[in-house]
């Protein structure tokens, strides 16, 4: 059975989904699922292969059913975290496990960070953090590229845009940067400027997530125990270079899981991955933290 919530905080009224019984029907810890700007409804199928656990997911500030009400469209992983935080505490089932994909997973470190003792194992997937690479400036320099495609001409050029620095392979070079802004056409979408420029994902509005930089000595003095993890696709991709970089920093090895960045999704996305096989790695990961 699954329950919604809502939930005020600072500044936001904050959806959430408890799938299983408070307390939980094994005393394990509530097992939370967080993304950004990725919202509840991408956990559908990673969840349904936990149905012996309580599985929490929510809506980050302003997505989805999460309604902001600060006035701001920014999207920053401390306010985030603070949000998170909030949902922990209403659940009133003390710490929890937490698996954070993406921005969920930069938002899931600065939880750790500021609130240690809410998160027992933290399993932070492929978290897009830019000043962790060597080559940082060159990184964000291929993140303005996307804006700038996306403020241009809107969702399709920016998409477009994004899927070529998202799938590059290596560090971004001259060679990268020499192709210019891709045509939509070549990812199968049509070029029309489709009017929008509020997107949380194309525009600059979460440049803070992939411009934060961990508190890795907060991290290190927490009793969490933290595993980033990437996917055997990803590797030297953005995404798995920033995985393989955060965990270098915080003195470990990436953990590698099944399939790409969104390989936990199923067949209702187009960036359908191995949810069964992410799964199974995920139960292993956490399992390896009980007594």
């Amino acid at each position: 059975m699954t329950t919604t919530h809502m939930l005020e905080t600072a500044g936001a009224e904050i959806a959430y989904d408890v799938r299983g019984p408070l307390p939980t029907a094994d005393g394990r810890p509530p097992l939370l699922m967080i993304g950004q700007p990725m919202t509840a409804s991408g956990f559908e199928t990673l969840a349904s292969h936990f149905p012996d656990r309580t599985v929490v997911t929510y809506d980050p500030r302003g997505l989805g059913r999460s309604v902001r009400k600060d006035g701001r469209v920014d999207n920053a992983p401390a306010v985030q975290a603070e949000d998170v935080h909030a949902v922990i505490e209403a659940l009133d089932s003390g710490p929890v496990e937490l698996f954070g994909s993406s921005g969920g997973a930069v938002t899931a470190l600065a939880l750790v960070a500021a609130h240690p003792d809410d998160v027992t194992t933290l399993v932070a997937h492929e978290p897009p953090l830019i000043p962790v690479l060597p080559d940082a400036a060159a990184a964000e320099r291929a993140r303005a590229a996307v804006r700038d495609a996306y403020e241009a001409n809107g969702s399709n050029a920016g998409m477009a845009a994004f899927i070529a620095m998202a799938s590059w392979r290596g560090e971004f070079t001259d060679e990268y940067f020499a192709q210019g802004a891709p045509d939509p056409a070549q990812f199968g979408m049509p070029a029309e400027d489709d009017g929008s420029r509020g997107d949380p994902l194309l525009s600059d509005r979460s440049w803070a997530v992939s411009g934060y930089r961990p508190d890795v000595d907060a991290l290190a003095a927490a009793p969490t125990r933290i595993v980033i993890a990437v996917g055997e696709e990803s590797q030297d991709t953005f995404t798995g270079r920033t995985a393989e970089a955060t965990a270098e920093l915080l003195g470990q090895q990436a953990t590698v899981f099944p399939s790409h960045h969104g390989g936990f999704l199923g067949g209702e996305s187009g960036y359908a991955g191995q949810p069964e096989a992410f799964a199974r790695k995920l139960r292993e990961v956490l399992d390896e933290a009980r007594p």
